[in-house]
């Protein structure tokens, strides 16, 4: 017997597309310019789901034109179904799991939280920085317009703006940037609030719905909801993109839309079916590489860290859990499989992990008397998710609708996603798969051990040695030395950066931190103001030195 170590959104399946790899254009090398500019442009809890992965329901001219341009990634997939772990994943190259920061949500959980869990911040190993300090650290500007939902608090080093306002357009000329922005339309929450507004599209416009929803007229509204959300996005990424035109940027950014997970609709988000991990990802590149093919390599959120470095012609760093899949620093050979976990959900426990390769999806759960379906207050605001509760209490579900109510989960599942795309006939006790279930569980096994994965450690013990006597560790200030007119600043804390900004006596501390990378010179009059932040940490306290005439 095998040991088992304890240690789309598819609202309409898309159509098959005809996979081209690029071994046809192999020949054809990526050619970017020197410090390339980066924009993000991420949606909210989509699912591949409109027209350049093959789902026609809705027009999206933008992102139609942008994946004309550009490759279109199919096998992209999250390492959670919900937003803020997978924030912490895509920031830090680290599984969610292996850095404390598994747990929806640690930093906030007034109402939401379970009873006696206090918030706390994940804490990542000492050497651990954000993506955007890096490109700091190389010259770039870094701006993140919405979302700080890493499950710790950023770093005062991490971006030179964050906030409402933060634009490429605040940088120095001739900088090059990494920007961010986060667009809400399609978020879970969207499907009731937006519900006050008039549709984007036909109010009896024909939509499909997989076979796990009903499909009542409460339902159908809320599946036409998410379609005219999508055309709201649309529009929102052809302003950013528009911007970028009229800057004259287009060829020297690299443009990625993609989503921060699966779709928003009940057994899309949380879950660790493809309907919760499965995401659309679009990449245009300055001189048009492979414009309008597709790549069907898997990717998981663990490697964007890296790619982007490599992308920049930055050494990407050893500790990530993921690898670049372009760029100057590509590693081959392309992924096997891609890893993902669920854990608490506001104040509902649970723990299960998965593993896939490019069509067979292992699970497995870890409390297997706990349901499928866990009572989220924050999703029962949603009509199709009370109208599915409805619909079960009165036993008027189908098999296949009923089945995410099971009271009891098997230990193992495993799904042919080409064959059942919806992941609903687990094929765990077919011995036909036998030689499959034990690959995948083996390549968990391995994964697991390798992560040091934390979900096994209850959660009060976690934030115990997370904050020793409860307390949040603070960062110990940077210590300054001399050396004639050249200030140099140490903190005593592993893994801290150090922010700074020297001012004259006249000027106010502004918002934006440089960073501490060498001895800085000050002139005669000139104060500077320092602090020193680890990720996890409270920030230190800040420090003065001003030189004098003296």
């Amino acid at each position: 017997m095998r040991q088992i170590s304890k240690t789309v959104f598819a609202i309409l399946v898309p159509v098959s597309l005809v996979t081209c790899h690029h071994d046809n254009l192999k020949d054809v090398a990526l050619v970017l310019p020197k410090e390339p500019n980066i924009l993000w442009i991420v949606a909210e809890d989509l699912s591949p789901i409109i027209p350049p992965f093959g789902d026609e329901t809705v027009k999206t001219p933008n992102l139609t034109k942008l994946a004309e341009e550009g490759v279109r990634f199919t096998n992209v997939f999250s390492t959670s179904g919900v937003c803020a772990p997978s924030r912490a994943s895509i920031a830090t190259g680290m599984y969610q799991n292996s850095i404390g920061a598994h747990h929806m949500r640690t930093t906030s959980m007034v109402g939401e939280g379970p009873e006696g869990i206090m918030p706390y911040e994940a804490l990542p190993p000492p050497y651990v920085k954000m993506h955007s300090q890096y490109f700091r650290e190389a010259g770039y500007f870094a701006s993140n317009n919405a979302k700080e939902d890493y499950q710790f608090r950023k770093p005062v080093t991490a971006w030179d703006e964050s906030g409402p306002t933060a634009h490429w357009r605040n940088k120095a000329p001739g900088q090059p940037f990494f920007s961010v922005f986060n667009l809400g339309i399609t978020h879970e929450s969207q499907v009731w609030e937006q519900q006050e507004n008039p549709l984007l599209i036909s109010e009896d416009l024909e939509v499909r719905v997989p076979p796990y929803l009903p499909t009542t007229e409460i339902a159908l509204r809320d599946v036409r909801q998410v379609y005219s959300n999508i055309v709201a996005l649309d529009l929102q990424v052809g302003r950013i993109l528009a911007q970028l035109e009229e800057d004259g940027l287009v060829d020297s950014t690299i443009v990625f839309f993609f989503s921060d997970h699966g779709g928003p609709l009940p057994r899309q988000k949380r879950m660790l079916y493809d309907s919760g991990l499965h995401l659309p990802m679009i990449i245009r590149f300055p001189d048009r590489w492979h414009a309008g093919s597709i790549d069907d390599q898997l990717i998981s959120f663990v490697d964007f860290k890296s790619t982007i470095l490599s992308l920049a012609g930055i050494q990407p760093p050893d500790y990530s859990d993921g690898r670049a899949f372009l760029g100057e620093f590509v590693e081959t050979p392309k992924r096997q499989y891609v890893h993902a976990a669920a854990d608490r959900f506001d104040n509902q426990y649970d723990t299960i992990r998965a593993v896939r390769d490019s069509r067979y999806k292992y699970l497995r759960n870890y409390n297997l008397d706990q349901p499928y379906y866990l009572p989220l207050p924050y999703r029962e605001q949603m009509p199709i998710m009370q109208e599915l509760l409805k619909l079960n209490e009165r036993g008027d579900l189908t098999d296949i609708q009923s089945q995410w109510f099971r009271l009891q989960k098997p230990l193992e599942e495993l799904f042919d996603t080409d064959n059942d795309p919806h992941e609903l006939h687990n094929l765990a006790g077919d011995r036909r798969y036998e030689e499959k279930l034990s690959e995948l569980g083996n390549e968990m096994n391995e994964w697991l051990a390798n992560i040091n994965d934390l979900g096994f450690v209850p959660e009060r013990e976690l934030i115990a040695n997370f904050w020793p006597q409860g307390k949040q560790p603070i960062t110990e200030p940077p210590v300054f030395s001399i050396n004639e007119n050249s200030l140099s600043l140490i903190s005593e804390t592993e893994g801290a950066s150090i922010g700074y900004q020297v001012i004259d006596d006249n000027q106010e501390l502004g918002a934006s931190w440089k960073i501490y990378k060498e001895p800085i010179r000050l002139e005669v009059g000139q104060r500077l103001i320092a602090l020193a932040h680890r990720i996890g940490f409270v920030p230190s306290k800040q420090v003065n030195f001003q030189l004098s005439s003296d």
